[in-house]
């Protein structure tokens, strides 16, 4: 236990702050830039905005959790930590799990808090903003597992942000598609498929990760 609660420690720590490659703050400040370009976009319709605003919230937090992608693993890939982990017996699966932990408290509270602002700014009520954010907490764990496993993928090649986001895109959809349906429908039937679909991706990421890191160590 004192092994998982220090490695916590330190992703929390590397993930908030962030360095050079930016802390948890980015993709926020990302999310919230949307919200208030969105208006501009579609004009002072109230009505329009009220009725689209709540997918255009999820599409930018799909899009935002693109941004964190190259700080995930790359980072201790370069420092050798996952050798270092490996020589006192922590599988890399572990390191994994923990880091899918880290990446959500990192990325999936602070995008909830932001939701708050951004619904004013896009004029949706009080029951679309309950449907959002109740989608963001059963999609962001997925979201969060899908970035801690692509960044394993792409973490030793050229251009791997890039092509990180290209493949998050696509393997977010069904995130996408159930917590932003759930708006259309009023039900919690796309609530349900969300966090199904979070599920799956939180059971498979730590062992798929876990793979890809030790064949990029080879």
């Amino acid at each position: 236990m004192s092994v998982l609660l220090t490695l916590l420690r330190r992703d929390l720590s590397q993930l908030l702050r962030g360095g050079r490659r930016g802390g948890a703050s980015l993709p926020v400040l990302f999310f919230l830039a949307v919200a208030m370009l969105y208006p501009f976009a579609v004009g002072p319709d109230a009505p329009l905005l009220s009725k689209t605003g709540g997918g255009m919230l999820w599409v930018a937090a799909l899009l935002a959790a693109v941004l964190p992608l190259d700080r995930l693993i790359e980072p201790d890939l370069e420092l050798g930590m996952f050798d270092q982990w490996a020589m006192r017996g922590i599988s890399e699966e572990l390191v994994v799990a923990v880091r899918m932990l880290a990446h959500w408290l990192s990325f999936g509270p602070p995008l909830m808090l932001a939701v708050l602002p951004a619904s004013a700014l896009v004029g949706i009520d009080g029951k679309t903003l309950r449907l959002v954010e109740l989608g963001l907490l059963a999609g962001t764990p997925g979201l969060a597992a899908l970035g801690v496993l692509i960044a394993s993928i792409t973490a030793t090649l050229r251009g791997g942000a890039a092509l990180g986001g290209m493949l998050l895109i696509p393997l977010a959809v069904p995130l996408l598609v159930f917590g932003a349906g759930s708006l259309a429908t009023g039900g919690e039937a796309g609530l349900a498929l969300c966090g199904a679909v979070s599920l799956v991706y939180l059971a498979l990421t730590p062992f798929a990760a876990g793979a890809a890191i030790r064949a990029g160590r080879g």
